[in-house]
């Protein structure tokens, strides 16, 4: 995916350029070899294990990204509707000034030193949705009471498209699915620069109608 306007792409329609592929504007961590393709302005994510898809440009607040995404369950090996996951405003306590320079692997414990929101929908075999903040430590993902969830209302649906937003906006941080709040955090001490990632594992997923603009 090729473009003369990275940065300004921010405040625009991101599903025109992805019908040109992949390319430059993506960049893939893998645990274990899986199929990441696009057509027609979808993205498959088909993967045995972790994987996360990052958007390789820096994104300021305040700033809001949507997506749609749905999870297929159609009897493949890697059908199992879970983790519907993200990283927004993300830097690494291990490079900060070069997210990219860190290799990370795709195992889920390789992002704990990253400083980032986080969304994990549907996790752990669909049975949880959590918010966290992470503080760029090693084995310390805190997690508030108030943001792990386990209703069924709060979990994941298959085969059904549904549209995801993120938010940070100075210190309001808001994570929506279907236009209803799910998170809504204060953060004191905010991250007001960094990456945007999908994030998932061992799943099968789309992703389409990507936007980034202003909340």
């Amino acid at each position: 995916m090729n473009t003369t306007n990275h940065l300004p792409i921010l405040f625009a329609a991101l599903t025109p350029l992805l019908a040109a592929g992949l390319g430059s504007d993506w960049v893939a961590e893998l645990e274990k070899p899986g199929a990441i393709t696009e057509s027609g302005g979808v993205i498959n994510i088909d993967v045995p294990a972790g994987c996360t898809l990052w958007y390789k440009h820096e994104l300021t607040s305040p700033v809001s990204i949507v997506y749609e995404a749905r999870m297929i369950q159609a009897g493949a090996p890697n059908d199992r509707v879970s983790d519907l996951n993200c990283f927004w405003m993300a830097t690494d306590s291990r490079s900060p000034a070069d997210l990219f320079a860190t290799h990370r692997s795709g195992a889920f414990a390789d992002y704990d030193q990253l400083l980032t929101y986080y969304v994990g929908l549907g996790g752990n075999g669909n049975t949880t949705t959590r918010f966290r903040r992470y503080i760029g430590e090693r084995d310390n993902r805190p997690l508030l009471p108030e943001h792990d969830l386990h209703a069924p209302e709060f979990l994941l649906r298959p085969n059904t498209w549904q549209k995801i937003r993120l938010v940070a906006d100075g210190g309001h941080i808001q994570y929506l699915r279907d236009d209803r709040v799910l998170f809504d955090f204060q953060d004191p001490h905010p991250y007001t620069k960094g990456y945007f990632a999908i994030r998932t594992t061992k799943s099968h997923l789309e992703i389409r109608n990507l936007r980034i603009g202003k909340p």
